[in-house]
């Protein structure tokens, strides 16, 4: 089984960055794509400025910061990536741009070239399926933030080898974190479990069981989760699980991926959450509020 020994990032968005800066750290050389010098250089301040608070906080010596960038080269073509042993997709969740670059990289990497798509939702093999390598096609779905979140799933469909998988399996080891094994639906296992419970949340809020906060604090103390679904849905962007749950939604035709109307209004409103500075609480006040949604 050959060993990937170099790592290629398809986008440098909160993602990407987050992949890229991960596979340096671990020791790979890396090589990320942006479309444009603006987005490259947004990205990779993002990197500096995570590596920095890791030094900061005394989980990573300054050497290794600074060997990590060292490990990083950035560019705006995509004809860069083709030297890498595996090319990891992390790009607008778009089956369309996704299978328009998997189709330019098929022709530009080597046959043994893994790739693999970060992607949520959409299913592996739609992907795979654009290319001459449905073997070398696994999925690698990393969670936010990726540098401190130790899951990733990696996924098989039924055209993936089994050397791909294994080889796969063993690069997210390698990155320091705890893979496991999943199937080729929509969701995997995490959003397929998760994205209804979100969903359910917003429910409850539109017909009135309780308030944005209470609704937080319930299933915090309740449950013992980290964090509430609104603080959650706020985190992960509203606009993000909008998209999710109607990709879902096509893909199962089950009720309980439908996006709710209120959802699709805020996200009309442009209340994505943190990064908006507004979603189910206002960001722009501290600490921040419940928003006024009209429920």
């Amino acid at each position: 089984m050959s060993e990937i020994t170099t790592v290629g990032v398809l986008g440098c968005g909160l993602m990407g960055s987050g992949i890229a800066q991960t596979a340096a750290t671990a020791g790979f050389p890396t090589v990320v794509r942006e479309v444009s010098d603006e987005l490259l250089a947004r990205g990779k301040g993002a990197i500096t400025g995570s590596l920095h608070k890791l030094v900061e906080k005394g989980k990573l010596d300054a050497t290794s910061r600074d060997a990590t960038l060292g490990r990083l080269r950035f560019t705006t073509r995509v004809a860069d990536l083709e030297e890498a042993d595996i090319v990891i997709e992390a790009v607008t969740e778009d089956l369309e741009l996704k299978n328009g670059l998997w189709k330019e990289l098929d022709g530009l990497c080597r046959p043994a070239t893994i790739f693999a798509s970060n992607t949520s939702s959409l299913t592996i093999a739609a992907m795979a399926a654009a290319t001459r390598r449905p073997d070398k096609f696994v999925g690698l779905h990393f969670f936010n933030p990726v540098p401190l979140m130790k899951l990733v799933e990696v996924v098989r469909t039924v055209t993936t080898a089994p050397e791909t998988f294994d080889r796969a399996f063993a690069f997210a080891a390698k990155l320091g974190k705890e893979p496991i094994a999943a199937k080729d639906n929509s969701g995997f296992v995490v959003n397929l479990l998760l994205v209804p419970y979100l969903l359910d949340a917003i429910r409850a809020l539109e017909r009135g069981v309780a308030t944005v906060p209470d609704i937080d604090k319930a299933m915090q103390l309740g449950c013992g989760y980290p964090m509430g679904p609104f603080v959650l849905l706020d985190f992960v962007g509203n606009d993000t699980t909008y998209k999710i749950a109607e990709i879902m939604f096509d893909e199962y035709r089950e009720q309980r991926y439908a996006p709710p109307p209120l959802l699709k209004r805020m996200v009309l409103a442009g209340y994505y959450g943190r990064k908006a500075g507004k979603g189910f609480y206002d960001y722009g006040v501290t600490p921040p509020a419940p928003s006024n949604l009209g429920v």
